[in-house]
């Protein structure tokens, strides 16, 4: 099968980096066999984008699939996430390479701004200046702690990673992080599953002749983003990626658009957890 991540179904980060627009979320996967399957399957499927992180437990199954799955190093995104629980994010990417079994990740995450926006992104840039990750970012931050990484950055976020679907269309915050060249990656782009059965999103897939998941992630697509969507079933994981044959038309994105629960926000949680 052709690679879903390759060809116009990529995009370059303002650091020349290339990113496929999909790659396969493993938060909430269980280590060992199901993590390991489900990337592999996505490996056999043509997903060439990964994204793991250290909070999630499961950067060896990750590794593991890379592995067996026979897919060059070089051909696979692979994306992890610091643990601001942690104190030293050059440190914990030592860490992570041991566990991914990798010499490098091509993006670095602080996984959210816990302690404050910018007292991690020392350590990220020495990361970065070790060559252990090609790009670095962010998660769940919003304009303001955005703006306030960029002031005092040596190297830029590429990316800032963020809960984004039609319900949290975070407008503001997507056309504040595009004005500074920074790519917005949508995760929990299904609502966990719980949009799918949404009677506008059904609606909308039984006239386009999709699946519900198919009109969510494109409808990512459509609006510039990176998308993330995280499955454990192989059917599931293929039908995720068959996104790139056709289009929304402008009516069915506008009626996507007014689903929003936002209002169009600038922030990139509507509560925090840390």
């Amino acid at each position: 099968m052709a690679t879903v991540g390759g060809g116009n179904n990529t995009r370059v980060l303002a650091d020349g980096s290339r990113v496929p627009l999909l790659g396969l979320g493993v938060w909430q996967v269980a280590a060992g066999r199901e993590c390991t399957q489900a990337v592999r399957w996505a490996l056999d499927i043509g997903y060439r984008h990964i994204d793991t992180a250290q909070a999630y437990g499961n950067e060896e199954s990750v590794g593991q699939a890379l592995r067996e799955s026979g897919v060059p190093r070089e051909e696979v995104f692979i994306t992890t996430k610091f643990y601001p629980g942690r104190r030293d994010p050059a440190a914990e990417m030592e860490e992570s390479l041991k566990r991914l079994q990798v010499d490098y990740v091509d993006l670095y995450l602080v996984h959210w701004p816990q302690g404050g926006a910018t007292w991690a992104w020392p350590g990220m840039e020495r990361a970065h200046a070790h060559g252990h990750a090609r790009s670095i970012g962010v998660s769940n931050f919003d304009v303001d702690e955005l703006a306030r990484v960029i002031s005092t950055a040596t190297v830029a976020p590429v990316i800032d990673q963020v809960q984004l679907s039609p319900f949290e269309y975070r407008q503001g915050l997507i056309d504040a992080a595009e004005k500074q060249q920074v790519a917005i990656e949508a995760y929990s782009p299904l609502g966990t599953g719980q949009h799918l059965s949404d009677k506008v999103v059904v609606r909308v897939a039984q006239r386009c002749g999709r699946s519900p998941a198919q009109v969510l992630l494109r409808w990512c697509l459509q609006h510039g983003l990176i998308v993330l969507p995280k499955s454990v079933h192989r059917e599931r994981i293929a039908e995720n990626a068959q996104i790139f044959d056709f289009s929304l038309p402008e009516d069915e994105m506008a009626e996507l658009d007014a689903l929003d629960r936002t209002r169009g926000t600038q922030a990139a949680r509507e509560g925090k957890w840390w």
